[in-house]
């Protein structure tokens, strides 16, 4: 696990562009992971205009989109496919129908969530996933349980992460109580992981990811276990790693 410090929320958003985009550019047809939330927000913006100066293209490029809010129509403006269009996809040349998300109005959600995990292991898994942190560990919407669960599958939100959510929302009333996420198995299948954390809010979740046990009780540890996984945080996020002994670059 390598881990870089970057000073602030902008420069981790940086590097984290940085890497993304050299993996497109050594591999155009690469199949990338993607994530929602407001951390990669900054890291879509710079992808976006070196894209459209011209550095590099993802017309090649596939997408699989880690989540999905259960009942949320893909044209809800707090539905994820909403969000990937409006920070990324409507702003780069990939093809719309290179473009996964899971549907969170699929009539049979399990059905759908089995789809989904065919869809993904069709590409071969993601050559390159994104992730996001949330601040009880969880990656996509893989909250803390007794066990990890590998399939895509529908999940029961956490109070903690339908609070971190309800800023989006009217109230957290209004969040949806269940999403469709990828599981463990299909994310730890990525050949290279990315995982971005900016704020001191998620240093406690950092620390747990690095130095904790690996337990489902904190899904991000699981990412201890993964061959060639990088973390990109700013100091903040980063603070309780402070004389740990954990090898930190920048």
């Amino acid at each position: 696990m390598r881990i870089y410090r970057e000073k602030d929320y902008d420069a981790m958003s940086r590097r984290a562009a940085n890497i993304i985009s050299a993996e497109v550019i050594r591999r155009p047809d690469c199949v990338l992971g993607l994530a929602t939330g407001s951390t990669p927000i900054g890291t879509y913006k710079q992808l976006a205009a070196w894209n459209q100066r011209g550095d590099f293209s993802f017309k090649e490029v596939h997408s699989v989109n880690l989540d999905e809010y259960k009942g949320l129509s893909g044209d809800h403006d707090q539905s994820y496919r909403y969000f990937m269009q409006k920070n990324l996809f409507d702003h780069i040349d990939i093809l719309p129908e290179n473009t996964y998300v899971p549907s969170g109005l699929a009539e049979d959600p399990e059905e759908e969530c089995r789809r989904y995990d065919e869809l993904v292991k069709s590409f071969g898994y993601a050559d390159l996933q994104l992730l996001g942190l949330g601040r009880n560990g969880h990656i996509g919407f893989n909250e803390p349980s007794d066990h990890f669960v590998k399939e895509t599958h529908v999940v029961d939100l956490t109070e903690s992460t339908i609070e971190a959510n309800a800023r989006f929302f009217a109230s957290a009333d209004d969040v949806p109580k269940q999403a469709l996420t990828m599981g463990i198995g299909c994310i730890m299948a990525a050949r290279r992981i990315l995982l971005i954390a900016s704020g001191a809010d998620k240093a406690d979740a950092i620390y747990k990811t690095v130095c904790g046990p690996i337990t489902p009780e904190c899904p991000a540890s699981i990412l201890q276990l993964h061959p060639d996984v990088v973390l990109v945080c700013d100091e903040a996020a980063l603070s309780k790693l402070e004389g740990t002994g954990v090898e930190i670059c920048g």
